[in-house]
Parts: C-alpha cells; sequence; structure tokens
C-alpha cells in the first residue's frame, strides 16, 4: 500500500534529472507532459510543487498533477507564459530538464477528508493544481464520500482535460458540471461563472470538505457564495500559488504578511488565512 510523506532526503536546493516520457498540448497554452525522474519514482501529497529547470533559460514552480498513488512517474501541466514555460513547451519527448523538489508543507487533506463529500470548486487552469487530489480520491474511491468537481473556464478554447471530467462522471457518486464564462454557439452546456454552479452540486455543502483553486479574483466572490451556505472556515483549503520563486521561502516573492506560500502552503485551510491582510 502506498503512504503519502512529505519526508524526503534528498537536497531541495539541486535539481534531479528528469526525462520528458510523454508530452501533448491540451488546448493553444497549457502543455501536458509526465516526467521520469531519474533514480525513481518521488513521494509526494497532492498539493505540493516541484520547481523545473531548463539549463541556461531558468526554473519555474509547477505543481505535481498527478496522483502519489498512480506511481508512474511525475505529471504537470505547463502553460505558456514566460522565458521558462517557453522553452518547456519546446522540448521534445526524450529530452531532459530539472526537477527540484517536492516541495510545499501545506497539502491537500486527504486525511481529513476521508469519509466526507468533497467540493472542488475550479476556475480556470484551477482543475490543474486540484487533479493531484481529485486522482488520488477517486483512486482510493470507497474512502471518501460523493465527490462534486465544478470546472469554470472563460471561454471554449480554454477548456482542458475534457475527457478525463467525461470519463470521472461516470463514476459512481461522482457529478461534473462545467460552465463557460461567455455563452459560444459550440456550446450547449451551462454559462456563468463557476460561481453559478454551487447551488447544482448535488449534496449538503456545509457539510463538505470544499477545495478551491484558480485565478485570484475568483477567491471573494466564492467564498462569499459559501458563506451563504455557512461552510465552516477549516473546512474551506484554498490553493494560494502566487508569485511563487524560489520555493524554500529565501526570496520573500509570494510572502503574505507572516506566511510564505511556498514553505507555509501553497494549500491553507481559509481558518488558516481569514484574518490576515492581503491573503485573498
Amino acid at each position: 500500500m502506498h503512504t503519502c510523506s512529505t519526508e524526503t532526503k534528498k537536497d531541495i536546493y539541486l535539481p534531479v534529472p528528469a526525462r520528458i516520457a510523454e508530452a501533448r498540448m491540451l488546448n493553444k497554452t497549457e502543455r501536458y507532459l509526465r516526467l521520469e525522474i531519474e533514480g525513481g519514482q518521488w513521494d509526494y501529497v497532492p498539493g505540493q510543487f516541484v520547481e523545473i529547470s531548463v539549463a541556461g533559460i531558468g526554473e519555474a514552480p509547477l505543481t505535481i498533477a498527478s496522483s502519489p498513488s498512480s506511481g508512474d512517474g511525475l505529471e504537470i501541466i505547463v502553460r505558456k507564459v514566460g522565458n521558462v514555460t517557453n522553452a518547456i513547451h519546446r522540448l521534445e519527448v526524450g529530452q531532459r530538464l530539472g526537477v527540484r523538489g517536492p516541495l510545499g508543507r501545506g497539502v491537500y487533506p486527504i486525511e481529513e477528508a476521508k469519509g466526507r463529500d468533497i467540493l472542488f470548486i475550479c476556475g480556470g487552469i484551477g482543475l490543474v493544481p486540484q487533479r493531484s487530489f481529485i486522482k488520488y480520491v477517486l483512486d482510493h474511491r470507497s474512502q471518501y464520500g460523493k465527490v462534486v468537481i465544478l470546472q469554470g473556464v472563460r471561454d471554449l478554447d480554454q477548456r482542458l482535460l475534457e475527457d478525463e471530467l467525461a470519463a470521472w462522471s461516470t463514476i459512481s457518486d461522482v457529478t461534473v458540471i462545467e460552465s463557460l464564462d461567455r455563452p459560444d454557439p459550440r456550446w450547449q452546456g451551462h454559462v456563468g461563472v463557476v460561481t453559478t454552479l454551487i447551488p447544482r452540486a448535488p449534496i449538503q455543502i456545509n457539510k463538505a470538505i470544499i477545495s478551491v483553486c484558480g485565478p485570484p479574483v475568483m477567491y471573494k466572490f466564492v467564498l462569499m457564495a459559501l458563506q451563504e451556505y455557512n461552510v465552516p472556515h477549516d473546512q474551506i483549503y484554498l490553493n494560494l500559488e502566487r508569485k511563487m520563486k524560489c520555493g524554500v521561502g529565501k526570496c520573500g516573492h509570494c510572502q503574505i504578511n507572516h506566511l510564505y506560500c511556498c514553505v507555509d502552503g501553497p494549500v491553507f485551510k481559509y481558518s488558516q488565512i481569514a484574518g490576515v491582510p492581503e491573503a485573498i
């Protein structure tokens, strides 16, 4: 039986070589990569991230998107937004890059959520950081209650992982509801921001574990919507992947008052940060 652990004996400052075993584009800007780490499979926990480096270019923090129970390498999904991520997009299967980690102590509540219904609220690429937790829950389906995944994206071209979402929706007691912010004649589904999907979740929301990830502007409105259901703050988990750089609490880019997203998070209970200025 696989046991998740945040313990690591490797030097977190030293990148380890990894080979690209599989690569494909998910849409115009997101690329999926499966990496084979030199030295074998890593132990990690859903919610942790790695620093991916390209020689001569630099490194970028990226969430681990695979389940630790899969045992099939390390999966990441990379949005093309800058020099490093553009370089990663240019690499081909068989080429190598550097991986540093796993990093982050604030992770998803795989133990606390056992026996509970779980609501995933994903805005845009926010599905990617939650994919590891979702896949872990589905790998251990009997240990958790109902699963509801709400996915909202700006427009049809921003959709990603459609095949996975469709497959997940066929699993017993798993509900997937997608929405587009903007109408599109090619889209027959729901139209509206992701918060408009919350009333459609077929669970008792104030009893569920709720996991939220998306653009910063989304959080305020999601929390306002959840307040209407009187959800306790310690049942809400927020992924605050913002401005992370070094990954080990040295550069200060991700500091929010006394908290560092990289070492204290990137996943926080809302009860941890509700009173912290500028956290949300």
